[in-house]
């Protein structure tokens, strides 16, 4: 910047320029129609001069303050290149804090021409000729969106929260691609996940109860009247008996371990016998040997009795020898099996089991039809478009391998469902890569995908049967359509996926759970007190944008919703009962996001607010120009001894050079919601002190309290808003940061919803509509 430094403000020259380098800005677009001669000489013939006058002194070509070097760029085509820095100079310009206060004025007309021509030549790109629609990488399902797509495949509401890995957020989102990896632990907890889902959503036959009871034969009844030590030794013919307390109804195998001294021309005989059932089993076995039996028995109480059949004592033939037949019961067991119907009754199905077992094997469908019907239909849903032959042909030779290894037929296709749990067609949100044609235009992404990002767009989940019809049809292109079914989407349940999402996200509302307020300073806050906040917020944005009112209306609104304790905690009267309804503030302090107690909180320290944390965050969300963290080689701050109000302490903070560059910028904003404390209520004095609520911009723009902030976001930067907010639906809905070439996209959107207010429904079509979402390009 071009003026005569003063002595001694070199270290405040380098403080200012630091900012300079490092803020991140958007990006408002001007398209360029202008051919490479052309714009060489826009920038020789008009940025060029202007350069030289404001900003050369201190940018130049090798002493570039803050490490930032603008004379470098000394062409249209350098200054295409450095695109990043220069777009950090626009949003210097555009705050007015560039060129510092101590420099030359820049007057109004150069500055605004300034911005156009950097806007310009740095972003130099034909909207008209094909520009670039981006492209995102392979995207995973992130936890909120696996969740969602399970419930409404499979019915089932399966919480991996506590499970699963936590995602990664890219620019502020965890839906962004880049960052959505697939770690071998996740991989692990999608296998037991796919399990447990299906186990779940489709009823099996259970498994049959199983019984085993082990007597020793000395116990039995009537094993009194036979010799034994750890065997029963049976020496003459008789019985003894096992009381068995049957369980259920089923097969019960008797397993006895037996020998016999054999005699005589016939091996030991035994009888087995219960109710009718008998069995007579030859022991020619003088070792012990095992024999089984089973008997079909219900549930009460049997008899089995073992009987010897054939005792045998004589003399051997010319011998004075004797031979004596004798039986040996050494161990019996029963084990009991449970018969059970394999067929399950209608009546004992969940609703989730019917849903997707539309169909099973009967006199008129074998199992191959049945579960090709039923595999094909999931895994269409499941991949959200239609499953190839190929694919469902291996589901079903699957199933059936299991099937024919004694599975039955739901258990067969909990197997082959599990297998589409865990394919990449449903794990990730899988788009077929495209070329440009011979003219350059980029490709339109098929129907089934277009659905696809439109559904996970607005409900974080899975495409719904009027949908994938729509796309079936070919009607997501058709405008009036589209429109009616975004509607619909928008008043849909299933909408409140995206405000607990998106908006949580974008305004940082997931911190409020780890907000920690000191309750001995702030005695009325209380976990009520925190839910019903982040229940205010949600439903205010989910309100304006089912009522479609003009996305502004997040800013300016004259209304909130509350219930009693929530408005007792702001002071609001005439609330009752816990129910949230919608409440005016007019003739009131508050209105707008800028004064809900959930932002309020979590942009304060736990004692006392922070002026500089609600500055960057209207800098981050409301203005998309977030201040950079302060660079490596600013110096620690004097310790010297700060004295007054909290505005005061900030401001003998910021006579120090090396602050004053950022914190000129946030601060003020800050300052602007200083009547309201750390939890977002009233006040008008801080301890002893009464508020100053003013505030200053650097290019000299002056307003009063939360009043005048919301006047000065919602009219003078109502555009920037809107653009912001623009960019940060676009990068949630595309899983991929805004760049350059999406300017041509953006600034449509700004005017074709201009004229009606920048409503809330226009801008979601809008978006739905731009070539970025609509069609698939290439990432430079």
């Amino acid at each position: 910047m071009s003026t005569v430094w003063p002595t001694g403000t070199r270290a405040l020259r380098c403080g200012r320029v630091i900012l300079f380098a490092l803020l991140a800005s958007m990006i408002t677009c001007v398209p360029a129609t202008a051919d490479d001669a052309a714009l060489q000489r826009l920038f020789r013939n008009e940025l060029a001069p202007l350069l030289r006058t404001y900003c050369y002194d201190c940018h130049g070509e090798s002493d570039g303050e803050g490490g930032l070097s603008l004379a470098a760029d000394d062409s249209a085509d350098k200054l295409v290149k450095g695109r990043q820095h220069w777009m950090r100079a626009k949003a210097q310009l555009q705050l007015g804090s560039m060129p510092p206060a101590d420099y030359e004025t820049m007057d109004t007309a150069s500055r605004d021409r300034m911005v156009e021509l950097i806007d310009q030549l740095a972003n130099s790109i034909n909207c008209v000729q094909n520009p670039n629609a981006g492209k995102v990488t392979l995207r995973r399902l992130n936890r909120t969106e696996y969740r969602n797509t399970i419930r409404d495949l499979t019915g089932v509401d399966y919480s991996p929260a506590k499970d699963f890995p936590g995602d990664d957020v890219g620019y502020g989102f965890d839906t962004i691609g880049d960052v959505l990896s697939l770690p071998p632990l996740l991989m692990e907890k999608y296998l037991d996940a796919a399990e447990d889902i299906v186990g779940q959503a489709i009823d099996t036959v259970p498994p049959p109860q199983s019984f085993a009871i082990s007597v020793q034969p000395l116990k039995l009844k009537g094993a009194n009247q036979f010799d034994g030590n750890r065997s029963l030794a049976m020496n003459h013919n008789g019985t003894v008996t096992l009381s068995l307390e049957a369980p259920f109804y089923g097969d019960y195998t008797v397993t006895m371990v037996v020998s016999g001294d054999q005699a005589g021309d016939a091996p030991v005989q035994i009888r087995v016998a219960s109710g009718s059932k008998a069995f007579t089993i030859s022991i020619p076995e003088s070792d012990p040997t095992e024999k089984t039996v089973t008997f079909r028995l219900g549930k009460k109480k049997h008899d089995i009795d073992v009987s010897f059949l054939n005792d045998f004592y004589a003399s051997k033939p010319n011998s004075r020898e004797k031979e004596d037949r004798n039986f040996f019961l050494h161990n019996i067991e029963v084990h009991g099996t449970e018969r059970r119907s394999k067929q399950l009754l209608d009546a004992d199905l969940n609703p989730n089991h019917r849903r997707l077992l539309f169909v099973t094997p009967g006199k008129t469908d074998s199992f191959e039809s049945a579960a090709a019907a039923v595999l094909s239909r999931f895994a269409s849903r499941a991949y959200r478009r239609p499953a190839s032959k190929q694919e469902a042909s291996r589901l079903v030779q699957f199933a059936k391998q299991v099937h024919d290894d004694g599975a039955t037929f739901e258990e067969s296709m909990q197997v082959a469902m599990q297998a589409v749990l865990v394919s990449p067609h449903f794990l990730f949100r899988v788009e077929k890569p495209r070329t440009p044609d011979a003219q350059g235009r980029m490709p339109n992404i098929n129907e089934y995908e277009l659905a696809t990002r439109i559904s996970y767009f607005l409900w974080s989940s899975m495409p719904d049967d009027e949908l994938l019809l729509m796309a079936h049809r070919g009607e997501l292109r058709d405008q009036s359509k589209l429109r009616e079914k975004v509607t619909r989407m928008i008043h849909d349940r299933r909408s409140s996926r995206f405000v607990g999402s998106f908006a949580s996200q974008w305004l940082q509302l997931r911190n409020l759970e780890r907000a920690d307020p000191d309750t001995q300073v702030y005695h009325g806050f209380n976990e009520t007190i925190r839910e019903s906040m982040r229940i205010e917020t949600l439903m205010f944005f989910s309100e304006l944008m089912k009522k479609n009112q003009p996305v502004t209306r997040l800013i300016d609104a004259d209304f909130t919703y509350l219930n009693e304790s929530l408005a007792e905690f702001y002071g609001i009267p005439n609330v009752q009962g816990e129910a949230f309804r919608l409440v005016s503030l007019k003739d009131s302090q508050r209105g707008g996001l800028l004064t809900h107690g959930s932002i309020l909180t979590v942009t304060s320290n736990p004692t006392r607010t922070s002026p500089v944390k609600r500055g960057k965050w209207i800098l981050d969300n409301l203005l998309n120009m977030p201040p950079a963290p302060a660079p490596p080689n600013v110096p620690e701050l004097d310790k010297g001894p700060l004295v007054g109000s909290l505005r005061d302490r900030m401001e003998q903070h910021r006579s120090n050079p090396a602050c004053a560059a950022c914190h000129k910028m946030m601060d003020p904003l800050g300052f602007a919601l200083e009547n309201f404390d750390a939890v977002g209520q009233f006040r008008t004095r801080d301890g002893q002190d009464e508020i100053d609520a003013s505030g200053e911009m650097p290019d000299g723009t002056q307003f009063q309290g939360a009043s005048g902030l919301r006047e000065l976001l919602g009219s003078q930067r109502k555009e920037q808003f809107v653009r912001c907010l623009v960019e940060k639906l676009m990068t949630y809905s595309l899983g991929r940061g805004t760049e350059y070439y999406d300017k041509c996209a953006i600034d449509r959107i700004m005017s074709e919803t201009q004229a009606n207010e920048f409503r809330f429904v226009d801008v979601i079509i809008g978006i739905i509509e731009s070539d970025p979402f609509q069609k698939q390009g290439f990432r430079e």
